[in-house]
């Protein structure tokens, strides 16, 4: 009996186990299979952003390579990306704008510590990098075109 009983309730279980998961697995596991993911109405693939993201967020490793990353970083994806995706090309562009600037603005400032005012102007410079290259990063990754303020558009 006991055997029997087993058997019993084991198909009954397993019926009733098996409905639920056949019910639920077909309807967790249906997104569907597009390459393209829409991200805040962007219309632009998940690579599009990642990589328009990367462009920003690379500058970031400015700090690992004693300051040559931030050009470095959002040179590489801009060049290997530019001729296939308007967004990086776009991306690439503005942020290589900014840390060309940004360059630019701290050579100024370490000149004019001579003066005594590059002291105060170099921790500003850094800091509004810092800021404004997160600020540009997140606004990449949500599919946003935008400007870092007081930038000199070098490349066009």
């Amino acid at each position: 009996k006991n055997t029997h009983m087993n058997t019993d309730q084991e198909p009954e279980d397993s019926t009733e186990t098996e409905n639920p998961q056949a019910e639920a697995a077909p309807e967790a596991s249906s997104p569907p299979p597009t390459e393209t993911v829409e991200s805040s109405g962007s219309g632009l693939s998940k690579d599009s952003l990642n990589m328009g993201m990367l462009c920003h967020l690379l500058a970031l490793t400015a700090f690992l390579t004693a300051g040559a990353g931030a050009i470095v970083g959002p040179l590489v994806i801009w060049l290997i990306k530019k001729d296939s995706d308007p967004y990086v090309d776009q991306q690439g562009k503005e942020s290589l704008n900014f840390q060309i600037s940004v360059a630019i603005y701290s050579i100024v400032a370490g000149l004019l510590i001579f003066a005594a005012i590059g002291i105060f102007l170099l921790p500003l410079i850094a800091l509004g990098w810092l800021i404004l290259t997160i600020i540009g990063t997140i606004k990449a990754s949500k599919g946003e075109v935008w400007q870092y303020p007081l930038t000199i558009r070098l490349i066009k």
